[in-house]
């Protein structure tokens, strides 16, 4: 088991950073060169400035078992579909039960947007999120190791 993040705008690097090193777990952490991240545990992989850069980089290194952090629901699918977990920040766990509502809300927003719709963006971070995002990552690394018999 690993941990891969989209890290270009991941406002939880260090809260996965500390609990991967408490579990002993590999983390990646993912930019494009626009992002500055540094990490004296988590391995960087840098891609290049192409749209969806960072996120194909994920999913072609993402293998059953593994978590991904990422805001994306359009990579929280796929990585779903590849036997993977995949986690929000805010602390949602991305599962089949919900992932094809999120999408659906995706395309809704986007084409309300196309239409001029102004949509608000996400309000200022709150510790709630950061606890929540802790305890259903630990309930992730649990469940996932529960499942390989650790």
């Amino acid at each position: 088991m690993r941990v891969l993040v989209d890290a270009d705008a991941c406002p939880v690097k260090d809260i996965i950073e500390k609990t991967a090193q408490e579990w002993n777990l590999e983390v990646i952490m993912f930019c494009n060169p626009n992002h500055s991240i540094e990490s004296s545990y988590a391995r960087i992989i840098m891609v290049d400035f192409a749209p969806e850069a960072v996120d194909l980089a994920i999913i072609n290194r993402t293998r059953a078992g593994d978590i991904v952090v990422t805001q994306d629901y359009g990579l929280a699918s796929l990585v779903l579909a590849k036997r993977a977990q995949a986690i929000h920040p805010d602390g949602k766990i991305y599962d089949p039960g919900n992932i094809n509502a999120l999408l659906t809300q995706r395309y809704l927003n986007a084409r309300a947007r196309r239409a001029g719709v102004r949509i608000s963006g996400p309000s200022k971070r709150s510790p709630a999120q950061d606890q929540c995002f802790t305890k259903n990552f630990i309930k992730l690394l649990q469940n996932t190791s529960d499942m390989k018999g650790d």
